[in-house]
This record gives structure tokens, C-alpha cells and sequence, in this order.
């Protein structure tokens, strides 16, 4: 499937961009969900990246190719969700075709459609968006988003407004036990202070935005 192509001052996608440039990239750029409830957005302020065949912490690794998997051969901009202890998962494919490397969407901050969120997910504050299944059921995103363009609503980023993180950590990823060199890479993306990064200390600052 071809997705429409948009003139961007900056590629977001480009694939000649590495997926980990695009990880720390995505950071301050809005995710929007448009419903029949209303629309629903947040800055993204965390992600994660997936390097595909060499990545033994990677769904395609060594190029294993399931039907769950299929999204992840799609071209750069296709959505690929996937379930995790019935939690969805967002995640963006950023190389071309056939070379599965991905970024998982982990936490936003929340900006449009807070009241919805809370009905969502009945919690509210930090609570709402500081994890990858929180952020999907506050957005009431599901898998039959998988397959799509991130490009194009009504689930989408925004790449025409950014917010700048005064600072941008790299720490290894969560939750990758036994995968030997690749526990341990920093391929996990936040932008430091902000509160509703996940396992964040609820004492930290939200001053982590450039003015």
C-alpha cells in the first residue's frame, strides 16, 4: 500500500535518517486521535527504537515474518500495534519496505481531549499518559489502526508543530531481559524532567520544554 506523500520543509521520515535520529526526532511532536468523541493529542516525550534484523530485542528480528508482524515490511509512516498483556502497543516503521525497524510511542504529555482521556482510562494526572498501553487506552487507540499511515488522520502526528526539549536523556530500554548487547543499548528516548515520562519520579520538574 502507497501512502499519499506530503511536502515537508524536513522529511520526518526520511529513511536515509536512522530510526534511532527519528526516535529522539519524534520527541515534541504532537500525536493527534480524532473521534466521534472528540479529538484527543499529546506531545510525544518518549519513545523507543527497534533496529529490525540485527535487533534481538526486535519482533522482526533475524527477519522472522508472522501475520503480527506484517505492518513492520510496510514502508516508512505505516503503523504497526501489536498486544502486550492485552495493552496496545503504537509503534511507527521508519526504514522502506522489507527493512523492519520501528519506534515505539511510550508516553505523551497530554494537550487536547484531557476529560475524554480520564473517561478512558478513570485515572487523571500523570497516571493518564506515563506508559505505552496508558497513552493507547487514553487515546482509545486499537489494533485495527494497525496496517495504517501515521501520515493521514484520524491517527496521526502532527509533523508541522513541535515543541523543543531543553534536553533529550538516553537510557537502555524497558522491559528487554536476556537479549544479551542489546538489553543494554540506549535506544529509549525522553525528554528529561518532563513528569509524564514513564517510571519518572512524580517529584520531577515539567520545566522540560524550550520557551
Amino acid at each position: 500500500m502507497e501512502f499519499p506523500v506530503k511536502e515537508w520543509l524536513v522529511d520526518p521520515l526520511a529513511t536515509e535518517k536512522s530510526t534511532e535520529e527519528i526516535a529522539k526526532q519524534l520527541l515534541g511532536h504532537k500525536l493527534i486521535h480524532e473521534t466521534d468523541s472528540g479529538v484527543l493529542s499529546g506531545w510525544i516525550v518518549e519513545t523507543e527504537a527497534y533496529l529490525g534484523q540485527v535487533d534481538a530485542a526486535a519482533h522482526s528480528y533475524q527477519l522472522r515474518r508472522t501475520p503480527r508482524v506484517s505492518s513492520m515490511y510496510k514502508p516508512s509512516g505505516t503503523i504497526y500495534i501489536y498486544q502486550m498483556h492485552t495493552h496496545n502497543m503504537l509503534n511507527i516503521v521508519t526504514k522502506e519496505a522489507e527493512n523492519p525497524q520501528a519506534i515505539l510511542i511510550r508516553a505523551v504529555e497530554p494537550d487536547q481531549g484531557i476529560e475524554l482521556m480520564e473517561s478512558n482510562r478513570l485515572k487523571n494526572g500523570i497516571e493518564l499518559t506515563n506508559g505505552p498501553g496508558k497513552l493507547t487506552k487514553a487515546f482509545g487507540i486499537t489494533k485495527a489502526y494497525d496496517g495504517g499511515s501515521i501520515f493521514v488522520p484520524p491517527l496521526y502526528v502532527d509533523f508541522s508543530v513541535k515543541r523543543e526539549p531543553k534536553s533529550i536523556e538516553a537510557t537502555k530500554r524497558v522491559g528487554i531481559p536476556n537479549k544479551g548487547e542489546w538489553t543494554d543499548k540506549l535506544l529509549r528516548y525522553f525528554v528529561a524532567n518532563n513528569a509524564y515520562v514513564s517510571s519518572m519520579k512524580k517529584s520531577s520538574v515539567a520545566h522540560s520544554w524550550r520557551m
